[in-house]
């Protein structure tokens, strides 16, 4: 249960603390931001396409749908076409998702401490941290799509179907980022047909068939709204009749066999942080410089021990609260064995990722009083293993080539 003296202390209140915990966010992404002052891995794939559609000069990166490249083309139009502007939108995404955790744990736990622990483990994380720097898509998906769980979440304590299109919409742009995104609408609707039949006080007043109609709609709608600024190309422009044939053209595209690549890996190697990808490893500016895509260890193996110890306690409390979390990360998970895709990466992962870190706060919190404390030990364990990965988190100048073996701690991490 909340603070009940939290009507008397107005800066406990969630929403202002949330707000300060983005704030605080943001200002720690921002920070060097512009290093390296050149394209970094997929960047030299989003930023072409991100110019493109600020000039509206024609389609680019066909292979994705628009909204995350519109959001990266609006960051180079109001802040400039370099570094800072490449990346300051992803910044903002960064700082969202942080949020959005500390939300989505208060939601499941009612507690100001527990929401605090999983903002700061999401921040500890790595991977937020070096997604909120670099201009791609996933970043974005992931901010729309833990903002949209939140807001169904919210909308079972707070029926109405304006929340519930709320959500609804927000799922759909994270699917107009990156069609990695679909399956958790149809997530969604399922999770809402369970809970209603086995709680018939969760989402008092909506009509069942009303409210999956509108989740499919509302998002599908969404999504197909942000293809608007294709309409208006100078170049091969979209039109309506070309809308739902151009679906066909990504799926081929996104579906097509790719030859191997050095940091490819399969799905199921992801939870084990087998094969993590140096987004950048060279020289910049006369300096050898790294920026590693790996998550926290003891946060992304740690919070499978939380999943699984989630999984016992729903079985002995059959707690839906309890359950959210671990089930968010198996199915953020098996999706990828779905998807055909030819290739896999361990930046797939980044939203499984994210669900760790809740996954952890809820564990924290079901068992706080047994373990007295020992979650500050923990916290102190995740920031000591920050500041010394740092440096190949944000390119941090090295010492020579071979620096990369101090971190490296596995032949696969090479």
């Amino acid at each position: 249960m909340a603070d009940p003296n939290s009507r008397t202390r107005p800066l406990t209140q969630p929403l202002l603390i949330g707000a300060l915990v983005a704030l605080a966010s943001e200002l720690v992404f921002l920070l060097r931001l512009s290093v390296p002052n050149k394209p970094v891995f997929d960047e030299v794939h989003y930023l072409p396409a991100a110019r493109a559609l600020r000039d509206l000069s024609g389609p680019t990166n066909i292979e994705h749908p628009l909204l995350a490249k519109e959001l990266i083309a609006l960051s180079l139009r109001w802040l400039g076409d370099e570094p800072f502007g490449w990346r300051f939108a992803s910044t903002l995404a960064g700082a969202a998702t942080i949020a959005g955790v500390f939300a989505l744990v208060h939601l499941l736990t009612g507690r100001l401490r527990a929401s605090l622990i999983g903002a700061a483990l999401a921040l500890l994380s790595f991977t937020v941290y070096v997604q909120a720097r670099i201009a791609m898509l996933d970043t974005f998906l992931a901010a729309f799509l833990l903002w949209g769980i939140v807001v169904l979440t919210w909308s079972m304590r707070h029926p109405g179907y304006g929340r519930w299109c709320l959500g609804a919409a927000l799922l759909g742009l994270a699917t107009a980022c990156k069609w990695t995104a679909a399956p958790y609408v149809a997530f969604a609707a399922v999770s809402y047909l369970r809970l209603r039949h086995r709680h018939l006080d969760r989402w008092p007043g909506m009509n069942p068939a009303i409210a999956i109609a509108l989740l499919g709609l509302v998002s599908v709608g969404t999504y197909f709204l942000t293809f608007a600024p294709a309409f208006f190309y100078t170049t091969d422009p979209l039109t309506l009749s070309r809308l739902i044939p151009f679906q066909w053209e990504m799926y081929a595209r996104q579906t097509q066999v790719l030859p191997p690549h050095t940091y490819q890996s399969n799905w199921w190697t992801w939870p084990l942080m087998k094969r993590p990808i140096w987004y950048l490893y060279e020289p910049v500016d006369g300096v050898q410089r790294g920026i590693w895509m790996i998550g926290n260890p003891a946060i992304m193996w740690g919070g499978l021990v939380a999943v699984a110890a989630l999984f016992w306690a729903w079985v002995k409390t059959d707690s839906a609260r309890l359950l959210a979390p671990a089930m968010l990360w198996v199915g953020s998970l098996l999706i990828w064995a779905l998807i055909p895709k030819s290739l896999g990466f361990y930046y797939y992962y980044y939203p499984s990722g994210i669900f760790l870190t809740v996954a952890l706060a809820v564990a924290l919190d079901h068992w706080r009083a047994a373990l007295r404390g020992w979650d500050e030990l923990y916290l102190l364990v995740c920031f000591a293993l920050l500041v010394y990965f740092l440096p190949v988190l944000c390119a941090e100048p090295l010492t020579d080539a071979g620096a990369f073996r101090r971190w490296t701690w596995f032949a696969s991490w090479v």
